[in-house]
Formats: structure tokens, C-alpha cells, sequence
């Protein structure tokens, strides 16, 4: 079979490598149908990942279909279609035992930590495994992951029916936090630099859009809330000053969810976390977000709606990222499929 393999910055190859087999009886073998490229596996490819290791097989948005199960295998059978769920975690550290297996002391990413989806077949284990309907088209299918992103940061928010909520950034995960807010019942203000990007946030239910690059953004979520701000403000621009602004968009008594992974240090006095009470909390990955996600998209409350920008074949991945490489204001999600 084939497999993507990244070596070393910018050094990825197609090789011929041996199609993989159940070794335990709690695995399932999976013929991948499609992986999402996702901004994370650019940073990989370019030498920018903090937490990958080489070589690579990268790849964690995946979908596929079920080819042979282990002999204690009892959720999922032969022929199901499903969504990878790309962590794996001890059960036992304090994260786990906080219901946070997100942040496990031996947390494993695939596509970061160990190999992932951008591969004809791989070996998985039964609980990483989640079915999803057949009629759900391979790249509606593949933004799961994705929305579980935005499932987790809107849960570490507590995001409620009724809430003014500030999404910074209206690249893929900004607007799949947006669609997660929505379906929440919050009224969303959106922001980016590009207006290209915030008429497609506003195509997708934003009810405010802001470009700060045209208008004061601390001014324009005061006049939006009738002067409370908002009481929730994302970060998913993930830069030192978009966190920074985030202290002057929230309320009093308000949150801010972070979501960044930027080493660079952001000024903020103690006064602003203590006068407002705030809560600011970090989101990574998910935490038992598969199932509520895969539940939205099936009910049709989640879509992919134009999100999807770009298919490719499998062996043009080289294609795909040089796309992304240099032209990435055309590109929201690209994805590869397989035959």
C-alpha cells in the first residue's frame, strides 16, 4: 500500500510500505476513504509542529471504512463507515481522572506523536473508532474532527442559548466554533482581516462581522452588546495581540477561551483577570466531543456548506500542500481522497 511519509522539514514522500495487520483482538483494520489537511499538518511538513517527531505518517482528520475487525471487536463491523477519533490516553493521570484525556500526561496524537491517516490502511483500536451513517457524504464526514475542536472550546466556554459571543478568526476552525455556537443558541460576532473570509462567516449564520483593519473592534462590540461586551470572546486567531483584546471584548463575570499555541509572551496586568472576576480557560483537542458531533452532522445541523474548498487524489498530496504553501487565502479545507 501507500503512505505519505514526512522525513524531515518540507521532505514528504509517497512510499510503498506494508499494508498493516490486526495484531490485538480489541483492533480494527481500516481502509481510509479520506483525511482533511489540516493547519497543524502544514506546520508538521514546514518544521513548525512543537510536538511532531520524524519520520511521519501525518493525518489526523480521518474517515474510512471498516475492513476486518479484532475477535473482541463488538462496536463496529465489517463494512461500517467511521470517523477516527486521532488520541489515545492512559485513563489514569489526573487529567483523565478530571475528565480531561485531552491533556493525559501520555497523550498521543496521531499525525503528531505517532502515525496517522494519510495512508490506504491503518490498524486502530476499537475505541478510536466511531460509526457514522452511510449517507453522509466522505468529505462531510472528514470535518468531524474539526467540529469536535469547536465542540470542545465551546464546552470549556459553556456556551448558552442567549450569550453574545466573539469569535476571532474566521478561518476553518473559527467557522466551525461559529456553526457550534449557533446550533447552541448564542448570538455570534465574528472578526478577521480579510472580508472575503467574514462574508463567508456571515453566509454561515454570523450575526455581526467585524474587520479590525477597518474599524475599531473594542467600539464595535460595545455598541453590538448595548455596552455589556461579550460575554464570551474565543481566541482563534491565535496571535499575542488577538489574545491581549480579547480582556477589553469579554463582560464582566465573562470568559475567554484560548485555543492558541503561540510561544510568544502577551502582556496582560492581573488587574484585567480581577476586576471583571474572569474565567480564561485553554482548549485542546477534544474531550468526548465524537459522538454529540457525529449526532449534529446526521440530524443535518452540521454541514459542510462550503467549508470544503478542495478535493484531491490521494497521490497529488504533494499538490495539495503546495496549494495551501502558496496560495492559502483560496484554501478553507482542503481534503484527500482515496479510492
Amino acid at each position: 500500500m501507500k503512505a505519505a511519509i514526512v522525513y524531515g522539514v518540507n521532505d514528504l514522500r509517497i512510499e510503498e510500505v506494508s499494508k498493516p495487520k490486526i495484531e490485538k483482538s480489541c483492533q480494527v483494520l481500516l481502509k481510509v476513504k479520506a483525511v482533511g489537511i489540516c493547519g497543524s499538518d502544514v506546520h508538521i511538513l514546514e518544521g513548525e509542529n512543537p510536538f511532531a517527531t520524524f519520520p511521519r505518517v501525518m493525518g489526523h482528520e480521518i474517515v474510512g471504512e471498516i475492513e476486518a475487525v479484532g475477535a473482541d471487536v463488538t462496536t463496529v463491523q465489517v463494512g461500517e463507515h467511521v470517523v477516527v477519533e486521532p488520541i489515545t490516553y492512559c485513563g489514569k493521570c489526573y487529567a483523565c481522572r478530571k475528565g480531561m484525556p485531552n491533556v493525559c500526561e501520555q497523550l498521543k496524537v496521531s499525525g503528531v506523536h505517532v502515525d496517522g491517516g494519510m495512508r490506504e490502511y491503518m490498524v486502530i483500536d476499537e475505541k478510536q473508532v466511531h460509526s457514522i451513517k452511510k449517507d453522509i457524504p466522505w468529505t462531510t464526514a472528514v470535518l468531524t474532527e474539526p467540529y469536535t475542536i469547536a465542540g470542545n472550546v465551546t464546552t470549556r466556554t459553556n456556551i448558552k442559548a442567549g450569550e453574545c459571543v466573539v469569535i476571532q478568526g474566521a478561518g476553518p476552525i473559527g467557522i466551525t466554533i461559529l456553526r457550534i455556537a449557533k446550533v447552541k443558541g448564542a448570538t455570534v460576532l465574528v472578526t478577521d482581516m480579510v472580508d472575503e473570509k467574514l462574508e463567508f462567516a456571515k453566509a454561515n449564520g454570523a450575526d455581526a462581522i467585524v474587520n479590525p483593519a477597518k474599524e475599531n473592534l473594542v467600539e464595535a462590540v460595545k455598541n453590538w452588546t448595548g455596552g455589556e461586551m461579550a460575554n464570551v470572546v474565543i481566541d482563534a486567531a491565535c496571535t499575542p495581540k488577538t489574545f491581549e483584546i480579547c480582556f477589553d471584548l469579554v463582560s464582566v463575570a465573562g470568559t475567554i477561551g484560548v485555543l492558541g499555541m503561540n510561544e510568544k509572551p502577551s502582556a496582560i496586568p492581573q488587574i484585567n483577570f480581577m476586576k471583571k472576576q474572569l474565567t480564561v480557560v485553554g482548549s485542546r483537542l477534544q474531550a468526548y466531543q465524537f459522538v454529540p458531533v457525529i449526532r449534529l452532522l446526521e440530524a443535518g445541523s452540521l454541514t459542510d456548506n462550503g467549508l470544503v474548498t478542495h478535493k484531491f487524489k490521494f497521490e497529488d498530496i504533494k499538490s495539495a500542500f503546495q496549494l495551501i504553501h502558496e496560495h492559502p487565502e483560496q484554501v478553507k479545507k482542503a481534503v484527500l481522497l482515496f479510492d
